[in-house]
């Protein structure tokens, strides 16, 4: 029969996922990193979650002066609480007794004060410290070994917070029960953040990097969601009707509207009508179907004046609660972290209608290109999973080429209906056509269709004149 360990909640956003529902109680933990890693910060927001949940806390340091400086610097981030320091949270310094003592009387002195204070975690910060005042390897595993037992005989959790010099072979590695590492790296002119579980020994961990950033609220970890959602939360069951897309003419060659908890991809270059095909969408969000705009490029502000000169009421939409506008400039972001806010923000309104402009926001994001396919393949099943109608856009570089320059195969395969749009030349007139290129599980009328963008918004007018080079945009009419 398998055994399920008790776990301990970091209490920090995102890491208990990387650990499989967080530290096991009465493990120990090695967390090491360069200097500005972030190692002091998440030890010490682990505490301050622990003690807010009624637990003591003994947070050991070997600092040779007060921990003044140290509370100064927590108390920028929004989980320090000033109150609780003496209480549930004692910080205690054995720089005298190790430089004076040795390990044997730092061990002795974490005894007295682990009973002393009926501690449930215990932070022992300043690891490779310790080290280099051990003679051999067998008395830093003696050292490790009797801190782990006595926290052990009182169900105690331990984190020995190290620098990053210590290295796979290290002995106090083959001691503990879970090691983290902490990386701040640079890529390209930007810094990155990510954390790696090497070892979990009872759990099963997600492997390889994890993207976390600091902020006012301390540490925030974002699992990389091809590995926290390698297979979907849900099962999908998508509706068998279609979902009426807003959209004048649409419906009529699509066999009624996009089929629903389907994901549809519209391809084509800047001033097509794009954005305004999506506004059109979101137009007929209700009650029962509530609408996302989640988008890289316009501000709301900048989109409401948009759906107005569409002549489209988005701002009743939204103050009816019928519809959410999300924006994200289109800057320095984190690939996993705008997924997690996409997933919270559809989960939270029970969003059907969602429109991405666009997914080029997310590719922007990516630090490491090659896992885009692993990444949205993920994203796009999570969607479906949560019953989504969802539409994304794709920006063509060029607005006239003899090719077009759709994603790359793989990431096309992961997508369930796709539509190119176009501005296109003939006969010294540029118009706008559509062509419906796919469309999942339904009949749709593959003829390129002339489009309109007035003050009613955007419609189908018809099928496009018959012409040559449509999709390059340099059509050429056919001679009679």
């Amino acid at each position: 029969m398998t055994q399920i360990l008790p776990r301990f909640s970091t209490g920090i956003p995102g890491l208990d996922t990387v650990f499989g529902g967080g530290f096991v109680e009465g493990a120990s933990y090695i967390v090491q990193g360069h200097p500005g890693a972030g190692k002091t910060i998440l030890a010490n927001q682990i505490a301050f979650a622990t003690a807010a949940a009624g637990k003591n806390v003994l947070y050991v340091t070997l600092l040779a002066e007060t921990h003044d400086r140290l509370f100064q610097s927590l108390s920028t981030l929004s989980f320090f609480e000033k109150e609780r320091l003496g209480s549930n949270i004692v910080y205690v310094s054995v720089f005298q007794t190790l430089s004076k003592e040795g390990l044997g009387a730092v061990v002795d002195l974490l005894r007295k004060e682990t009973k002393r204070q009926s501690a449930s975690l215990i932070v022992f910060d300043g690891l490779l410290n310790a080290r280099d005042r051990a003679e051999t390897d067998l008395d830093v595993k003696t050292f490790v070994a009797e801190v782990q037992s006595q926290a052990a005989f009182v169900g105690c959790t331990v984190l020995f917070l190290t620098s990053a010099g210590v290295q796979d072979e290290s002995p106090e590695h083959t001691m503990v029960d879970g090691v983290l590492e902490l990386h701040e790296e640079l890529v390209g002119v930007r810094t990155v953040r990510r954390l790696r579980p090497r070892k979990s020994r009872g759990s099963a961990a997600l492997g390889g990097y994890h993207q976390y950033e600091i902020s006012g609220d301390g540490v925030s970890v974002f699992p990389r969601i091809e590995a926290a959602f390698h297979t979907p939360s849900a099962t999908d069951n998508p509706d068998p009707r279609p979902l009426r897309s807003g959209i004048e003419g649409f419906d009529e060659i699509t066999g009624g509207g996009l089929p629903q908890g389907s994901i549809t991809l519209l391809i084509g270059p800047s001033g097509c009508g794009k954005t305004s095909f999506g506004l059109n969408f979101l137009s007929a969000a209700s009650q029962e179907e509530p609408g996302l705009h989640f988008g890289f490029y316009e501000s709301r502000d900048r989109l409401l004046i948009k759906a107005k000169a569409l002549g489209l009421d988005l701002q009743g939409h939204i103050e009816r609660g019928e519809v959410d506008i999300l924006w994200q400039p289109l800057t320095e972001n984190l690939l996993d972290k705008l997924a997690y806010r996409l997933f919270d923000a559809v989960s939270a309104r029970g969003v059907k209608r969602l429109f991405i402009d666009s997914l080029g926001g997310f590719e922007r994001a990516a630090v490491h290109p090659r896992r885009l396919v692993e990444f949205f393949a993920a994203l796009t099943n999570e969607l479906r999973a949560m019953g989504v109608t969802a539409v994304g856009t794709w920006e063509l570089r060029d607005l006239f080429a003899s090719g077009v320059a759709a994603p790359g195969p793989e990431i096309s395969s992961l997508l369930d209906n796709l539509i190119m749009m176009r501005q296109v030349e003939i006969r010294s007139e540029y118009k706008r056509v559509m062509s419906v290129l796919k469309i999942r599980d339904q009949s749709f009328q593959a003829a390129p269709q002339e489009i309109h963008i007035d003050g009613r918004g955007l419609a189908i007018k018809g099928p496009f004149q018959p012409a040559t080079g449509i999709s390059t945009g340099l059509a050429k009419p056919l001679e009679a």
